[in-house]
């Protein structure tokens, strides 16, 4: 990281992740163009959850080559007077795995509770279990992760 004044450390890093709404999922490309894809996911256990289709453009890049990049970006405010941003954002590189079993039945309660309520959980549970079959389940396994934010 060139500016090491904005480096965060791991604890602030991972609580970007675990507030964050969305992230971008960045997979190598296909025909010399990059794909980057937003997404809803949930920081847990130190892995990165997400859901997917049972095809499309996403999966066969993932399938191909599972190395990603993915950013979060958490509060981003410009300051208008000054010309630059105040922002704090998450940026990992790691491989992505598809998940079975348990493992993916709880990351799908996971991720209902992330963005919902918990007046709705029970509803949550029983949409996962009913839309188990046609989701693929994706744990991104982390390799590298630095957090950065100018204050």
């Amino acid at each position: 990281m060139r500016r090491k004044d904005r480096q965060l450390g791991l604890p602030e890093t991972e609580k970007i992740l675990a507030g964050g709404i969305y992230g971008v999922l960045s997979i190598n490309g296909q025909d010399d163009y990059a794909y980057g894809v937003p997404l809803s996911y949930v920081f847990t256990g130190g892995s990165i959850y997400m859901h997917s289709a049972v095809e499309g453009d996403k999966l066969t890049r993932l399938r191909r080559d599972n190395r990603v990049g993915f950013c979060v970006v958490g509060a981003a405010v410009p300051l208008v007077d000054t010309f630059c941003m105040q922002y704090e954002s998450a940026m990992i590189f790691g491989t992505v795995h598809e998940v079975n079993g348990e493992e993916k039945s709880k990351a799908l309660v996971l991720l209902a509770r992330k963005y919902s309520t918990d007046e709705f959980i029970e509803k949550g549970r029983a949409y996962a279990a009913d839309s188990a079959h046609r989701t693929v389940v994706l744990r991104l396994d982390i390799e590298h992760i630095s957090g950065k934010a100018r204050k």
